[in-house]
């Protein structure tokens, strides 16, 4: 079963900066499916099938990202579904008053996302985008082996807390509607 499958049942934020990795990934490889089978999925230890498998799930991506404009930058629609449902969640969260420990959280992670933005982030995005755009940055910063500083790693630590409930309780929706009021 494909890796997206899997993080989609279990996390939905790992999902989504898994899902942004992949179009990253794409992107590094012009958008070309032959390039993605012979330079990527060949290097694996798969079966055929396996193998034919990842080509036809990649070559759909490729064909969305053409479609959809976003070859240089950007999301897909799927990805951008998921985001805007997450979105949507944490206004229902925020509003409720059922949930005390998420609105904590979220007015502990609050001060970080102000600072991002001050630093040059899209001060129009939502603040969850600021917030999966920021985990995805620390995503980047580490597989390249870069230096972080004691205050980014806090900051990136609250964020990912908030997160994590945010994408815990997209779950426990999807399987037993929240009761919000």
């Amino acid at each position: 079963m494909f890796i997206s499958q899997e993080l989609r049942k279990k996390s939905i934020a790992e999902y989504l900066l898994y899902m942004w990795q992949v179009e990253d990934l794409i992107r590094a490889y012009g958008c070309s499916l032959s390039r993605i089978r012979k330079e990527y999925i060949d290097k694996f230890d798969y079966t055929e099938e396996q193998k034919e498998d990842m080509v036809d799930w990649y070559g759909n991506l490729v064909t969305m990202m053409n479609q959809e404009g976003c070859r240089e930058k950007g999301h897909l629609q799927i990805n951008r579904i998921v985001m805007q449902q997450l979105i949507e969640l944490n206004a229902q969260l925020l509003q409720s008053s059922k949930f005390p420990f998420y609105t904590g959280e979220y007015y502990k992670v609050l001060p970080f996302i102000v600072e991002l933005r001050k630093r040059g982030t899209n001060s129009e995005e939502n603040e969850i985008e600021t917030c999966f755009n920021a985990l995805y940055g620390m995503m980047m910063l580490r597989l390249q082996k870069k230096q972080i500083s004691p205050d980014t790693e806090h900051a990136i630590k609250e964020i990912t807390t908030y997160i994590g409930m945010l994408s815990d309780y997209y779950l426990k929706d999807k399987t037993e509607p929240l009761e919000f009021e």
